[in-house]
Formats: C-alpha cells, structure tokens, sequence
C-alpha cells in the first residue's frame, strides 16, 4: 500500500479524503486521466478530432501541432474518452463490508475504488451519481458534476455506521434494477461490492450450480451500459489461520457460531468452499457482460487498477480493425 491509505481509519475524514487523493492522483494522474473508457474493453484512446488548448486544464504534451499550424490558434487532441460521460456507481455499504484483516476494511477498499473512478473521470461536463446499499436500506445521489460532488460522495459513504444488522436490506440484485431503471443514456457503471450476496447455498463450484440472483440484473445493466464489477475480499475470507477456537460472525444477521480452526480438514473444506464461491463469481460477471475487476484489502489496490486498465487496453487494441491508408 506504500504507506498512504493503510491508517485511514484511524483520521479524521476530511483528512482521510485528502490523504486519498493525493494517492490516486500522484500515483495515476497522468497516466490514466482523461480516459475513462480505458477502465473497460472498448476504443478509451481513439482519436476523436481536436479542440482548442484549455490552459491550466489541458497537457502540452497532448497539442495538436498541425492544427494548430493551420489555425494559428492552439489545438489539443481529443479522444473518445474526452466526450461528456455519466459515470453511475453501485456501492455496497451493507455490513458484510464492514470487515478486513490487512491492512484495509472492505467498506474502506469500496471508498477508494468509488474515489479512483471519480477523480479519474473528473472532467468538463462529467458527471457522477450514486446509489448507496446501506444497513437501512437505499441512499441515491443524483448524478453531479465538480469535486465538492464526489468529495461529499466519499464522505458519506466513510460515515455509514458500523457494524448494525440490516434491518431494511436490500439484495444487490434489486440494487443493480434499481440502478438500471434511474440511468439515462449509455454510460459508465461501476457496481462495488463483494457479490456475497445472492449466491446459492449449494452448487457454487458446479457448471450446473444455479446461477446467482444478482448475475441476471447485472446482465441486463451491461446490455445497456458499460458496466465495471469491482469485487473487494479479504485474504480470511479465501482461508482461515490455525488461530484455535475461533467465533464467527455473520455480520448480516449477527449469528455466531465457534469453529476449531486447529482441525486442518476444517481449514482445507473453508478454502475449497471459498475458491469455488470465487470462481462462481468469476463467472457469472464474465457471463453478464461486465469487466472484472478484484481487489484485496492485503494487496496494492491502486496497482491492481493499473493492470487491469493495461490489461484492457490491450484487449481493447488487440479487437480493434486495422484501419487502412498510408501515413
């Protein structure tokens, strides 16, 4: 984590949000900002024309120099990624997202993803909107523009109160139809969330497991928008430490149960179950149509950005015709 989120619970939230973007925009303002489509398959840096130089907003490095020959008035080039978007977010806030081991809480990994995506798409005309999954049911931020916006976004979503059982949930799955229902026109959707919610009890692992609730709303999301499935663990929820008798805690519903995490078979069933409940998931995003794109609260998340945007680009590269012509 290179130090500059790994205590952010432990600040106050303005200084929180401020510390979080300092470390998104030193580490990928630059290199991704200004092209959003880059976060998905699809034509993010295809050229798109010129406009005029902006100063203070635009990079020298992006001139367009024969139009500006031409015109005598400066030029930038424009890409695709420079058109007006609306960007839409689905954030999991409900009490399952209250837990991590590293050195991040799930809820904490979710804010800065949400934060990676709004600053990256910050732009003239962007705007940026929200429905929030909480403990007490949906909280919806209509689509904005400007910092103040996004800033205010991040806040609430840090001050969501801990560790209260759901007493008004809301599936993911109707969270995703709900979303689907308040966007307009084709833009960028970015669900946040462990997808831990609407899986099957039996048959994860299996190609004739029932599929899970949330895996045909996500669907019909991607047929209509571009839609990024950002899904955030944590390292105990893939296997469990020899750490001897140990309560678990279903943080939805608040049962408990006591397991013996000497048993070592214990331990190989826990991360043969989890495994398969990831592949499941795999699975059914890559089904919906959404890129995927997993997080750890033990990893470099902002790293884990970087190589999936290349990852993409190169997919995205690798699809597109050659044009014809000569330079």
């Amino acid at each position: 984590m290179n130090g500059h989120v790994a205590t952010i619970h432990d600040l106050a939230p303005q200084r929180r949000l401020r510390r979080l973007e300092l470390t998104i925009t030193r580490r990928l303002d630059g290199l991704l900002h200004g092209r959003y489509l880059g976060l998905l398959p699809g034509p993010g840096s295809d050229q798109a024309g010129s406009r005029e130089y902006r100063p203070g907003e635009d990079e020298v490095r992006r001139m367009d120099w024969s139009v500006t020959a031409r015109t005598t008035v400066p030029h930038v080039r424009t890409v695709d990624a420079d058109r007006e978007l609306t960007t839409w977010t689905l954030v999991d806030a409900t009490p399952s997202m209250d837990f991590g081991t590293a050195e991040l809480e799930k809820r904490e990994l979710a804010v800065a993803a949400v934060a990676a995506v709004g600053f990256l798409t910050a732009g003239t005309g962007n705007r940026l909107g929200a429905h929030l999954l909480t403990h007490g049911g949906v909280r919806r931020f209509p689509a904005r523009t400007g910092r103040v916006h996004l800033l205010g976004l991040l806040r609430t979503l840090l001050d969501v109160p801990r560790g209260r059982p759901a007493v008004a949930p809301v599936p993911l799955a109707e969270g995703i139809d709900g979303l689907r229902q308040t966007g307009g026109r084709r833009g960028l959707v970015v669900v946040v969330s462990d997808f831990l919610d609407g899986l099957p009890d039996e048959g994860v692992g299996g190609a004739a497991g029932p599929p899970p609730a949330w895996e045909q709303p996500l669907r019909r999301l991607a047929a209509r928008h571009q839609v990024l499935a950002v899904q955030v663990s944590d390292p105990r929820e893939r296997e469990l430490p020899d750490v001897g008798l140990l309560t678990l805690v279903d943080p939805e519903s608040g049962r408990r149960r006591e397991v013996s995490t000497g048993s070592r078979r214990l331990r190989e069933r826990y991360a043969a179950a989890a495994a398969a409940q990831r592949l499941a998931v795999a699975r059914a995003i890559r089904r919906s149509g959404a890129a995927h794109l997993p997080l750890s609260t033990d990893r470099d998340w902002i790293a884990d950005i970087v190589r999936h945007v290349f990852t993409q680009r190169r997919l995205a590269g690798a699809a597109r015709p050659p044009t014809g012509g000569t330079a």
